[in-house]
């Protein structure tokens, strides 16, 4: 059961039922909400003023949704990098980086400051080693191998000087800090910004970052979000929600003053169901005006 009661600031925006609800992101363009129930292969295009919400069913599994600057979206799927235009439902196949590797499949993805779709894999299985790896699609579309040997691919942020990236090897109980070598396309310098123990917190899953610096992530099986101090690792709050399997975070809203988060329910017995009746829900925080704008992809 969850052991404290949630947080006084949370409201729930749509009561969905996720299982695997996954990948926030916020259009200041159209004013809407994105999200996907990442397993099922469904989008939700939400309009959280009049609580409204439009869902698309994609014919495979959904990682990551990113706006476009041209429109439309662009998404990492099981099948590769793809296009999607909501209004006509017209699908346009890119690139599969890893066709070679069938039990693959995107978990995660962001658009980093310069504008390309970054974006990572990982296996449907327990292998060992790992074979996830994180790539970033160009606005041509050629795609770049950045890491191997990704467990869990999750959360991704930039410093707002885009010289520090974020990443979240989920097994790894970590977010690792690199050094971004625009020249080369390459990272570099890779150290721990932040040590989770997933025994108290539950496991690292989707991340965002704020306008002070600080990252937020979405703990599954944690029943929370924490805010943490990546210059030092240290914890600096706790919103604790009504639901187990926290997945991932965004900023939004006019003011970019609220914290939307996705939720899950895949795995829970009937009885956590009867004690969880809003897991899968779209739940948001509010923070004050102290989120980031997300960046279109530029392809």
């Amino acid at each position: 059961m969850n052991p404290r009661p949630s947080d006084p600031d949370l409201e729930v925006v749509f009561p969905a039922q996720d299982q695997l609800g996954e990948g926030p992101v916020w259009s200041q363009r159209e004013r809407r909400l994105c999200w996907v129930d990442l397993l099922a292969g469904v989008i939700h295009r939400s309009d959280p003023a009049t609580r409204s919400d439009a869902t698309f069913q994609l014919p495979y599994s959904v990682g990551a949704i990113v706006e476009r600057s041209a429109g439309g979206l662009a998404m990492a799927t099981a099948q590769g990098f793809a296009g999607f235009d909501p209004a006509t439902g017209a699908l346009e196949a890119w690139c599969h980086p890893e066709a070679a590797i069938p039990s693959n499949r995107f978990n995660d993805g962001k658009v980093a400051p310069d504008g390309s779709f970054w974006a990572g894999t990982m296996s449907a299985g327990a292998t060992q080693p790992p074979v996830g790896a994180l790539y970033r699609l160009d606005r041509d579309h050629r795609v770049t191998r950045l890491l191997d040997g990704v467990s869990v691919s999750n959360g991704l942020a930039w410093s707002a000087d885009a010289k520090t990236f974020y990443f979240i090897d989920t097994l790894t109980e970590r977010i690792d800090a690199f050094t971004v070598d625009h020249d080369a396309a390459a990272l570099r310098e890779r150290r721990l910004a932040v040590a989770v123990d997933h025994r108290e917190h539950g496991w690292l899953d989707g991340m965002c970052i704020d306008a002070e610096g600080m990252l937020w992530v979405a703990h599954c099986g944690g029943w929370r979000v924490n805010r943490f101090d990546p210059r030092n690792g240290r914890l600096l709050r706790t919103v604790h929600l009504p639901v187990s399997l926290v997945t991932s975070c965004a900023f939004g809203g006019e003011r970019l003053d609220r914290l939307y988060i996705t939720t899950g329910r895949l795995g829970l017995d009937a009885g956590q169901l009867a004690e969880q009746p809003l897991a899968g829900a779209l739940f948001c925080l509010h923070t004050g005006p102290i989120g980031l704008p997300s960046t279109p992809f530029a392809g």
